[in-house]
């Protein structure tokens, strides 16, 4: 049988999945749940330095080929989610990656560090969220603010410390700029910036007029972030998210150069048993294929 374990800087992961950040990612028991269900790591949601109620109602439609939110990085605040974090410790035999978000420097450092003293297995920097002002892709704006932000979680911690990253942005220079700054990888991509307008209403739907469009209408968007980011950070390991809603589409991920697929807002369709669903799938592939280890098939696009 194939081998579906990887490597990513140092975690290693019993197979290639990833829950993404921000579904199902605030407590211990759901952590628990996500693993059972076959994940090879669990993301935790966005947490920052204090506590955030987001946005009002609605939050979240539905759409023909994928989703739009906004719910505003709603989380307890970090003092409070560390006793979550420390639960996941102690229960789970899957690596824990906490998600960091905030709005300046030091409260991304902040986060992080206090993350890491609670029992985070990695984290993962968030600079690239849509919909919150002053938070996450604002952030991701300037190279030079994330490569500063980087050095700093780095001078205080070895632990692996993935970017994740928004098309929106120049990702590659982002990219090498972090990495120069310490980072160990990267997450591709958050969701994309959308709108949807209600025609009676005359109105846009969500409560923040806008939001992120996720689901399987961004993975093309996403497979061709994870291509070019391979190209030119292909010893770094990365972390495909966008529309992975079956095993051909994590194939399609780590083909184009993702050591491993975050899963997200198609669980909202599928539910997990759609882990199981893409490992078994991965499995089956590679053993037709002739591949021994599902690592001998990422980036194999650019060699066609």
């Amino acid at each position: 049988m194939p081998s579906l374990e990887v490597r990513l800087a140092g975690l290693r992961l019993r197979n290639p999945t990833v829950i993404a950040s921000g579904i199902l990612g605030t407590s211990a028991s759901i952590a628990k749940r996500v693993e059972e269900a076959g994940a090879g790591a669990f993301t935790t949601k966005t947490i920052t330095l204090e506590p955030r109620r987001g946005y009002e109602n609605p939050t979240f439609v539905e759409l023909e080929h994928g989703y739009l939110n906004a719910i505003g990085l709603a989380n307890p605040g970090i003092d409070a989610f560390c006793s979550e974090l420390e639960k996941m410790r102690k229960t789970l035999s899957i690596p824990v990656i906490l998600s960091v978000g905030g709005g300046s420097m030091k409260e991304l450092v902040d986060v992080a560090l206090r993350g890491v003293s609670c029992g985070a297995s990695a984290l993962e920097l968030n600079v690239s969220c849509p919909h919150v002002k002053g938070m996450g892709a604002e952030v991701g704006d300037n190279p030079e603010t994330v490569a500063e932000i980087v050095r700093a979680i780095r001078d205080a911690t070895d632990l692996p410390l993935f970017v994740k990253l928004s098309p929106h942005h120049d990702y590659v220079k982002l990219a090498l700029k972090a990495l120069e700054a310490g980072a160990s990888g990267f997450t591709a991509i958050n969701t994309v910036r959308g709108m949807v307008i209600d025609i009676y209403a005359r109105r846009p739907v969500l409560s923040n007029r806008f939001g992120g469009y996720s689901g399987r209408g961004i993975r093309p968007i996403a497979v061709k972030v994870v291509y070019d980011l391979y190209e030119r950070v292909g010893d770094a390991p990365i972390i495909g998210v966008g529309g992975v809603d079956s095993w051909q589409a994590a194939v399609e991920m780590m083909l184009a150069g993702a050591s491993a697929v975050g899963v997200g807002s198609e669980i909202a369709r599928k539910d997990l048993g759609l882990f199981r669903e893409i490992n078994e799938g991965i499995s089956l592939y590679l053993e037709r294929e002739g591949f021994s280890s599902v690592k001998e098939i990422v980036g194999l696009a650019h060699k066609a």
